[in-house]
């Protein structure tokens, strides 16, 4: 559609100078963006509906509907949402959403995704909410948008709204034959009033057994241009006359600048070298030139370092600085009223990196006193908060615009390379792009937090769970929480000092928290003597959870291998709740005869979110996490020493590789019945305690800690 085109082409960041020089183009203004799509309802970019943008998006019916769809004159449908695209899947979900609402077919909608400017503040993305939150909120706006055109064409037809039907872009009278588009119907003066107005707060929705679009595969809208490397990610933008930034990194975490100069930077032609505070930055014409002229400046730098833990003893670390240590020991008697069977365990997980494909990379431009940041984030309306603040602007100074980016798993939400590009901009007025290094990203961004967990469980003379006790130090209280039917529980978490930056990770510390009540209840069963299976499912009275761990174990043919498996086959199973969804997670490893290593052979997952909405696109989610969730389980580990991180690369910190990949299975449970909710996060969960249950049933090795694979060479050594 012309109107499409008209809008991709003032959206998307494509084109070139005189020169042949890529350039960004997708700073477009308010009245470029509604010039580009043409007449129509549309004052989502206007006040007053802006003021939608204050209640955070959080309940669509506060906000206009004309905040959330534009209908051109032409027929043109554009949707606006705060979310972002970071290959989750979230423009085809969402525009999934909006076609099924509309009563057209995906292609003719076009979605506006993460712009300050121009889009609904939906809240970050992340949390697994896109999917519960953001898809409801869409469907509304838009059902509501379809509702309105009805009402339009039977005042203009003076016929009942019950005698008109939607399809395909238009309102027809099946009695009569009349028929308009929605192109047609927004001409009406009238329609504008009626399209400023709230979203209703009843909105009939298409019910799921009348879905035509959602329910479907729809591949990623603009697959076509990430294939083909037309689509530029954050790190690809360019702008006429733009610079590169560099920043002056201390040597170790908390070292203060105590003296640099400046003039090695200044020498250099075309070098623009800035300083605020104990900010140092340079802008160049290259990024070589950038590095070379931050490197000669690092040289005379004077830093004050303070003492850091390093990995080897960040535990006892964490333990020693629980902010609520009292909290850290259980109470009541060493061995309660009833309990034949007494266990105590501590479970250890690493800091790791989010290591998305691309690190993080922002592209500033000033106008005057007002701001463009180009940037890859999860979270753009809370980046605009954070760069007002730190360069003492107000909101409606700074514009942050969301590209589709190369990945994120709760590593980016917070602001600094944006602000580090807007200052190196601010004092070379001129554009400034700035690309952290891989380096850069393994060392400044934030990391998953470790975990010290300790837990006490007993067992009654019948072999059952009677009491639970459970402690996280650090990680966090995602799935703090036990899922099984224990009459005594006590489950908590407390917050240590860490030595290391730490922040948001996929499932947050649900990984943690999941590894070891998984790897415990193991260890019970085996003290009962019970099948790992039986002993779970007898401490289960949730259905869903109890669905999915049957489906798994029938689909693995657990109970078969478990008769025939041992020695250097082993089984494992976990399951767990989180976000919402529910998982089950089968694994059979295989130990090398000398047990110097082992292999997992494969995985059988099965998952159950709700209702599908984009089937092939939920299995390429929870397979993927499942794949992330190896390198957490098996290798990935931040080594540090001094305030230094030093596996700072892809050649010294082991993620999983193609070589990895054991045969994989995920078995979807469609529950059409229940409302969808997200499934980027809860695969994640099951595969490390199922690895580690494996490896006690092939070599009666039992590993607490993650990374495994180091912990478990170490053991089958001794």
């Amino acid at each position: 559609m012309k109107e499409k085109t008209q809008a991709r082409r003032a959206w998307e960041m494509t084109g070139s100078d005189s020169g042949g020089e890529e350039v960004c183009s997708g700073q477009v203004s308010r009245r470029e963006f509604v010039v580009s799509l043409g007449a129509g309802l549309l004052v989502t970019v206007c006040e007053p509906s802006l003021r939608a943008q204050s209640s955070r998006g959080r309940d669509s019916r506060r906000q206009a509907i004309s905040a959330r769809v534009h209908i051109s004159d032409r027929g043109g449908i554009t949707v606006m949402t705060g979310k972002i695209e970071m290959g989750q899947g979230a423009r085809a979900e969402l525009t999934q959403a909006a076609a099924e609402e509309l009563a057209v077919v995906p292609e003719q909608i076009q979605l506006i995704m993460g712009d300050t400017d121009l889009t609904p503040d939906d809240g970050i993305t992340a949390g697994s909410r896109t999917t519960p939150s953001t898809v409801p909120a869409v469907r509304q706006g838009t059902a509501a948008a379809r509702e309105l055109l009805v009402k339009l064409a039977a005042r203009r037809w003076q016929v009942g709204a019950t005698e008109l039907q939607v399809k395909s872009g238009k309102v027809m009278h099946p009695s009569t034959g009349r028929e308009a588009t929605y192109g047609d119907l927004v001409k009406d003066d009238s329609a504008r009033e009626d399209f400023d107005a709230p979203v209703p707060t009843e909105v009939t929705l298409v019910a799921v057994k009348d879905w035509k679009t959602m329910g479907t595969s729809l591949p990623r809208p603009n697959g076509l241009d990430i294939v083909t490397g037309r689509h530029l990610y954050p790190s690809d933008l360019r702008r006429k006359g733009m610079l590169h930034g560099q920043v002056l990194r201390p040597p170790s975490f908390g070292a203060r600048l105590t003296f640099v100069d400046l003039s090695p930077g200044e020498a250099m032609p075309g070098v623009v070298v800035i300083k605020e505070g104990e900010f140092v930055g340079v802008a160049a014409p290259s990024s070589h030139e950038a590095r070379a002229a931050i490197e000669a400046i690092s040289r005379t730098a004077r830093w004050e370092s303070k003492a850091q833990p390093s990995s080897k003893e960040v535990f006892d670390y964490l333990r020693n600085q629980a902010r609520t240590p009292e909290e850290l020991r259980f109470s009541g008697p060493s061995k309660p009223a009833g309990t034949k069977q007494l266990l105590h365990r501590t479970y250890r997980t690493a800091y790791i990196q989010h290591a998305p494909m691309e690190p993080r990379a922002a592209l500033a431009e000033w106008e005057g006193t007002n701001l463009t940041v180009h940037t890859g984030t999860q979270n753009p309306f809370g980046y605009r908060s954070e760069i007002a603040a730190a360069l003492g602007l107000s909101r409606d100074q700074v514009r942050v615009v969301v590209p589709d980016f190369g990945g994120g798993f709760g590593g980016k939400h917070t602001a600094e390379t944006a602000i580090e590009a807007a200052r190196l901009a601010r004092g070379a007025r001129r554009p400034v792009l700035v690309r952290w290094s891989r380096a850069e990203e393994f060392t400044w961004a934030y990391f998953r937090p470790a975990a010290l967990i300790e837990a006490e469980a007993g067992l009654d003379q019948e072999g059952r769970v009677l009491t639970w006790r459970f402690v996280n130090i650090n990680s966090g209280q995602a799935a703090v929480d036990s899922p099984y039917q224990i009459p005594s529980q006590r489950c908590r978490f407390v917050a240590s000092n860490s030595p290391l930056r730490q922040g948001s990770y996929r499932t947050l510390a649900a990984t943690a928290n999941v590894f070891a009540r998984e790897t415990l209840m193991d260890e019970l069963a085996h003290e009962a003597k019970r099948d790992p299976l039986e002993f779970r499912l007898a401490h289960l009275d949730n259905p869903r959870l109890r669905a999915v761990l049957e489906a798994a174990a029938n689909r693995f043919g657990w109970k078969e291998r478990l008769r025939r498996t041992g020695s250097s086959v082993g089984i494992g199973l976990a399951c767990g709740t989180e976000k919402g969804s529910f998982l089950a997670t089968c694994v059979e490893v295989h130990v090398d005869a000398g047990r110097r290593d082992f292999r997992i052979e494969e995985i059988l997952a099965a998952f159950e979110c709700g209702a599908k909405i984009n089937p092939d696109n939920l299995m390429a989610q929870a397979k993927s996490c499942i794949l992330m969730g190896l390198g957490g389980a098996l290798w990935e580990e931040m080594e540090f020493s001094e305030g230094r991180i030093l596996n700072a690369s892809f050649g010294r910190y082991r993620v999983p590789r193609f070589k990895d990949v054991p045969r994989l299975e995920v078995h979807l449970l469609d529950r059409p019945d229940l409302s969808s909710v997200g499934a980027g996060e809860t695969p994640i969960l099951g595969i490390a305690p199922a690895i580690g249950n494996a490896l006690f049933h092939a070599t009666g090795i039992r590993i607490r800690q993650m990374p495994i694979m180091p912990a478990w060479k170490s053991q089958a050594k001794g």
